[in-house]
């Protein structure tokens, strides 16, 4: 149960769900598709509900992975412990109970999916205590292709020199504006017809807290250094011209300590998971992961099962805080506003594009031009950021 299964070309599908990269379009008519599992499994030393990700790999014209449901998901200990995870919809599937993963105790995993198929893992365990992140810096930078923009970097130490291998996610809020919300909106006469009715606004948003997390894999080590210090290690980059950061920006950064094997099997997916070398190097057997088919060893499964020690810091900045005086990045989207008619020979014409939900009422154009109608409308992410992310200030969330 405990031997490691290698696998062949598919991968290239696991590699598209993980990482969601950015792959440019071929021809795979020739690929003998068969779909495969992908585990996604990272216990952590933290106390809480524990996360387990099972979906399955698509080919390039579907528009995303399908996720494994009602599989009956388990996770067991060397202390005789058994962890069940219910479905919790999109393929995640969260434990019973909280608890932490602990230093010297063996993990195991095991499925059995809808259709009865069983599926395991290696023994995996914590491989050193939790190392914790010294720092968190945001600094105005050029990066190497001359670009000015907003680097985060980490820093830390672990005295013991037992970690060596990290590798590190993010999360980022950000506080949006939407450039051109009215307190009043449009909506379509009750009475019908094609005429449109001011009322004050109560759907559209003006200020949001858009939440996105990092898709790349971010990896370093300290094995050949002489201690095991993370010294101003780059997690993230963000252009000046990108409007996330264009009033106040948040970053949470996870620091997870990795085992050598698990290690390897990020580094080398992340080597052969850009464009360049992703079909041309990519050879049969060339990633090896810890988690397999039970019922036959023929069956290609795809991920990996971890054990990891986790430490997490989040840091805030303002925009003008290091571009102080400065024009903001330009918004996500080109706001130019539109005026359309009220109603032309064709029947109506404002009032559904506002029924349409892909507009917002940005203002009065009086008097109108010819051709033109009496208002003024734009994309609704203008007017609405609620279209970007929730208007609900984050718990976290400090000014």
């Amino acid at each position: 149960m405990g031997k490691k299964r290698t696998y062949d070309f598919t991968v290239w599908l696991f590699l598209s769900f993980l990482m969601k990269s950015c792959i440019q379009p071929f021809d795979t008519s020739y690929v003998d598709f068969e779909s495969a599992l992908v585990i996604d499994a990272v216990l952590t030393n933290e106390m809480k509900q524990q996360r387990i990700v099972l979906t399955r790999t698509y080919e390039f014209e579907d528009e995303g992975p399908s996720a494994e449901s009602n599989a009956n998901v388990s996770v067991s200990d060397s202390n005789g412990n058994t962890y069940t995870f219910t479905d919790s919809g999109n393929g995640v599937y969260l434990s019973d109970q909280t608890f932490a993963a602990e230093f010297g105790v063996e993990y195991q995993l095991s499925i059995i999916t809808s259709d009865g198929r069983t599926y395991g893992s290696d023994p995996v365990q914590l491989t050193t205590g939790t190392t914790t992140i010294d720092q968190i810096t945001a600094e105005r930078i050029t990066d190497d292709f001359g670009v000015d923009g907003m680097a985060i970097f980490v820093d830390s130490f672990d005295p013991t020199g037992n970690s060596k291998n990290y590798r590190y996610e993010y999360e980022e809020t950000y506080r949006v504006v939407a450039p051109d919300w009215n307190p009043l909106t449009l909506i379509g006469d009750p009475q019908g017809g094609c005429n449109v009715l001011q009322v004050t606004n109560e759907d559209y948003e003006e200020v949001c807290y858009p939440t996105t997390l990092s898709t790349n894999i971010l990896l370093t080590t300290t094995r050949d250094l002489a201690e095991d210090r993370v010294d101003h290690f780059r997690v993230r980059f963000v252009n000046r011209n990108n409007y996330i950061i264009s009033y106040r920006y948040s970053i949470l950064v996870r620091q997870y300590v990795q085992s050598n094997e698990a290690f390897t099997f990020y580094r080398t997916l992340g080597e052969i998971s850009s464009t360049e070398n992703l079909f041309s190097q990519l050879q049969t057997g060339f990633l090896q992961g810890n988690v397999f088919s039970i019922d036959s060893r023929d069956e290609q499964v795809l991920g990996y099962f971890d054990v990891v020690s986790v430490d997490e810091r989040r840091i805030f900045f303002n925009y003008s805080d290091f571009y102080p005086d400065e024009p903001l990045p330009p918004y996500i989207q080109d706001c130019r506003p539109s005026t359309p008619l009220i109603v032309n020979p064709g029947g109506c014409v404002l009032r559904p594009i506002l029924e349409s939900g892909t507009a917002a009422y940005v203002g009065d154009n009086a008097p109108p031009g010819d051709g033109e109608g009496p208002y003024f409308i734009a994309p609704r992410i203008c007017g609405d950021c609620s279209v970007l992310g929730t208007a609900e200030v984050p718990e976290f969330w400090t000014e």
